[in-house]
């Protein structure tokens, strides 16, 4: 489906534009899902404790009202997805009747696995004794991981349109001080029109400058973050390159078929330079991943003097009509088959294990104090 739809692509529309540090022990794996029957397992995200003291309540500052809301004024569907902190669930609003997504995260899992910044730093809206909950929009399409299982690998142009409108996205939250370090397929959702949206903040956080903590999905990491070295934004657009080269050729860069961590981060110290490349790909495919996969992130394209404008202008994009594209004017090469509001089918079916009934509980909060930028209503308020 996807190869007859590259015709319709649109992009062909617009004018062209003219001595190492010892390598860190596997942490514990977060933020995974259960396992999935397809060829390359969904991959968890990692982070350690050590975490950097600047800008971490930058988010705090200008952050708009919340109106205040209790879990019993929404109806939860169906479990979306699953992970080590908990679950996303498929809720409806009894008030507007429109369906969302609700994150909802164990506060005792999320100390024990220290975990408390990251899960500070992602928007927060509502939580209850027990747990954390985070009220999202629901994007029906599912994920691009899912998609390109589906379909083995990517066709170029196709693989370009999800790289451009993932590009415009990390330059967003770049032009926003955001630094998101977990770029991969599973993080990146289609909507109801086919068009992106990046999901999972739980790693972002505001960078103005440098950072050093240890996050993010093995396979996607900079040499710089596994090198335990000061980084900067630029990790995201090393992470690009991760990830047109997954589009284009089914698998990431580094792959392997057992797991081995520390195998693994040997190989991406090494640099872009002991990366096989198909014989499919195109020569400007193969430039603009070894130019985002640069190892020195002083040259690498998004990092430089013209930061992101290096990126669009690649020749490998000079199809793309960014402003086009950013007002989402160019066709996207895959529509989700959506029956309707409240739709979820383009998502795995879970075991629901009863988990929503335990939701809301009364009792003792141990851990509440960690989270003082999610919203409290009192126990005596709890309706479920």
């Amino acid at each position: 489906m996807l190869k007859r739809m590259t015709s319709k692509f649109g992009l062909h529309k617009a004018q062209p534009d003219e001595t190492a540090a010892p390598l860190p022990s596997p942490p514990v794996s977060t933020h995974s899902h259960i396992s999935s029957p397809s060829m390359y397992d969904y991959r968890g995200s990692i982070s350690t404790d050590r975490t950097s003291a600047s800008q971490d309540n930058a988010y705090g500052a200008g952050r708009l009202q919340k109106g205040t809301y209790r879990l019993s004024d929404f109806i939860i569907q169906r479990t979306l997805g699953t992970g080590s902190f908990g679950r996303v669930h498929l809720v409806r609003s009894k008030h507007n009747l429109r369906f969302y997504a609700i994150k909802v995260l164990n506060k005792e899992r999320i100390v024990r696995m220290k975990q408390v910044e990251h899960t500070n730093n992602e928007q927060l809206m509502l939580s209850y004794t027990g747990n954390l909950y985070m009220v999202m929009d629901f994007v029906p399409g599912g994920e691009l991981f899912t998609l390109l299982r589906r379909s083995n690998r990517f066709p170029d142009p196709v693989a370009k349109f999800y790289a451009a409108e993932v590009a415009l996205a990390l330059n967003h939250l770049h032009n926003e001080d955001i630094v998101y370090r977990d770029l991969k397929p599973e993080n990146i959702l289609l909507n109801a029109d086919g068009h992106i949206k990046i999901a999972d903040f739980g790693f972002a956080k505001s960078c103005e400058t440098n950072t050093w903590t240890l996050c993010g999905t093995p396979d996607y990491l900079a040499p710089e973050i596994i090198l335990q070295q000061r980084y900067n934004k630029s990790v995201d657009w090393y992470a690009l390159g991760v990830l047109i080269y997954e589009m284009l050729s089914g698998l990431p860069p580094y792959h392997q078929t057992e797991v081995n961590h520390m195998l693994l981060y040997e190989r991406i110290t090494k640099g872009p330079s002991y990366i096989r490349f198909p014989a499919a790909f195109s020569e400007n495919a193969t430039d603009i991943i070894m130019k985002l996969m640069e190892g020195d992130a002083s040259r690498r394209y998004g990092n430089m003097r013209h930061g992101a404008g290096d990126v669009f202008a690649h020749p490998w994009f000079r199809e793309v009509d960014w402003n086009r594209l950013a007002a989402r004017e160019i066709p996207a090469p895959y529509i989700p088959r959506i029956t309707g509001d409240g739709d979820a089918s383009a998502f795995d079916n879970y075991p629901e294990d009863n988990a929503a009934s335990l939701y809301g509980q009364p009792g003792p909060d141990a851990h509440g104090q960690l989270f003082p930028d999610f919203e409290y209503t009192s126990g005596e308020l709890m309706t479920l």
